[in-house]
């Protein structure tokens, strides 16, 4: 029996351009050997990569490589944010590796191009409709990043950086495919809308299968390795600190994205919240407090935002913990959940891309993140890179006039109210004033004088507090004006 496959070339067009970038860059690299040109060939491609994403996915959704009602490209309007994201995340990165490249130690060429080629499996990773092209899209997006990693010549931190990074991600790797393998044996597909069919057909059927269980843990487990939740975290403040500030500032952002579209995919579609969602809050709880609680001694600047970018992942899967216990009460509140966890994972990038834009600003062109100390009264020496380094810290905290950061941890906390997880939304609001105490300490530093003493912790935290307080009473009514509004 012959079987036909629907083929969409438009629902493609973004891959296309993100993958066109990559060979273009090869090319130019190759025949023109300047590296302005190829520099240039990258930018003017990752810009009209996310061009041609927001104009698809403003068409509406479309699908692509069906067979039946089975596809493996689904794009629709969470993909094409994805994409635009990831590209211009990869724009941002080429920006800030101007200096990196003329110092000379960084081959131009093969850096444009894996940086094309991971940008082509971000793209791809949100339209994915199958565990397969899932796992390959993540691994598109995860591979080229080892190598960046260690590219710099000359350094043996990067060489160990990458060399931790490659290991961890192989074993994430082999443990997710082995449960998409074990999936496949348990359901007799890897279609992600056909997995949630079968899980809900016969839920008690397959769930009092063990394997069934294996397998749905093991692909958690292995893309928990991927947005470094606790306890598979221990590689990300090291390779962060051994890569280029660059490599660093995409690993933290790009990276960790994909790992949490990667993971938000199977959750919603494939797999039974009512299994994941007390793996996800169980993740999420000791995620964002030992993340924010080892940030709070850390001195480099480098492992304070790697530290930093721990815990903002415990935030980010606080509301897919949630649904365990929404379970099957409301649709509205399971799409809330999805929502607060997109919205959030997409502030959070944006704002890590500023702060590490700062520090790379701040540093020497090819030098690393140094140490907190080293950054103390840089604000005064350079107003506005210390006030845009200031403003993103203010962010990721929460407080305005960092609004985005703000926005995005009310909508979380809101988001976990509306799921009836309160326990979850006060594990939040506390772990958010703990990370008050090292965001507020590394502003502080920032702006004070060269024979300052440097501001305690502990004062710190009782100022957070004081801060928290206050808020908590406009907050209480702020959210919903915003979203009435909006709603108008």
């Amino acid at each position: 029996m012959s079987v036909v496959q629907s083929v969409d070339n438009v629902a493609l067009l973004p891959a296309y351009l993100a993958a066109g970038t990559a060979v273009l860059v090869l090319l130019v690299d190759l025949l023109a050997a300047r590296a302005a040109a190829t520099v240039a060939v990258a930018a003017l491609g990752a810009a009209g990569t996310a061009l041609g994403a927001a104009l698809v996915g403003a068409a509406g959704e479309r699908r692509t490589f069906c067979v039946g009602a089975d596809c493996s490209w689904l794009w629709t309007g969470r993909a094409a944010l994805v994409a635009v994201v990831i590209a211009l995340l990869t724009l941002g990165v080429l920006a800030l590796s101007g200096p990196l490249l003329r110092a000379g130690r960084i081959p131009v060429g093969e850096y444009c191009f894996l940086l094309a080629c991971a940008m082509t499996g971000g793209v791809v990773l949100g339209a994915a409709g199958d565990l397969i092209t899932l796992v390959v899209a993540l691994e598109t997006l995860t591979l080229p990043l080892y190598v960046l990693v260690g590219l710099r010549r000359g350094s043996l931190a990067g060489a160990e950086a990458a060399v931790t990074f490659f290991v961890v991600s192989v074993v994430a790797t082999t443990i997710t495919l082995l449960g998409a393998a074990l999936l496949y044996a348990v359901t007799g597909s890897l279609h992600l809308d056909r997995l949630g069919a079968a899980f809900g057909a016969d839920r008690e059927g397959l769930l009092d299968l063990p394997l069934s269980t294996v397998a749905v843990a093991l692909v958690v487990a292995g893309l928990a390795f991927k947005v470094a939740a606790v306890p598979f975290h221990a590689w990300a403040p090291a390779t962060y600190d051994g890569a280029p500030l660059p490599v660093a500032a995409y690993l933290s952002t790009a990276s960790k994205l994909g790992g949490v579209v990667a993971l938000l995919a199977v959750v919603q579609r494939a797999l039974p919240a009512d299994v994941t969602g007390p793996v996800l809050a169980l993740l999420a709880v000791l995620t964002m407090t030992v993340g924010n609680l080892v940030a709070l001694r850390q001195r480099r600047t480098v492992r304070l935002l790697a530290w930093s970018s721990v815990a903002q992942a415990g935030y980010i899967l606080a509301p897919l913990g949630a649904l365990a216990l929404v379970g099957g009460r409301t649709a509205d509140a399971r799409a809330g959940a999805y929502a607060a966890a997109v919205a959030y994972a997409v502030f959070f990038v944006l704002l890590e891309l500023a702060a590490f834009a700062a520090v790379v600003a701040l540093r020497p062109a090819d030098g690393d993140g140094a140490t907190l100390a080293d950054l103390r009264g840089a604000a005064r020496r350079h107003p506005w890179v210390g006030g845009a380094f200031a403003l993103a810290l203010i962010g990721l905290a929460g407080l305005p006039p960092g609004l985005a950061g703000l926005f995005a941890k009310v909508t979380v906390v809101r988001a976990l109210l509306a799921g009836h997880a309160g326990w979850l939304a006060l594990v939040v609001a506390l772990n958010a004033v703990l990370g008050l105490a090292y965001y507020l300490r590394v502003a502080a530093t920032l702006y004070a004088a060269p024979g300052e003493v440097a501001v305690r912790p502990a004062r710190i935290v009782v100022v957070a507090l004081g801060v928290a307080t206050a808020l908590a009473v406009v907050l209480g009514f702020a959210p919903q004006l915003v979203l009435d509004v909006a709603a108008r």
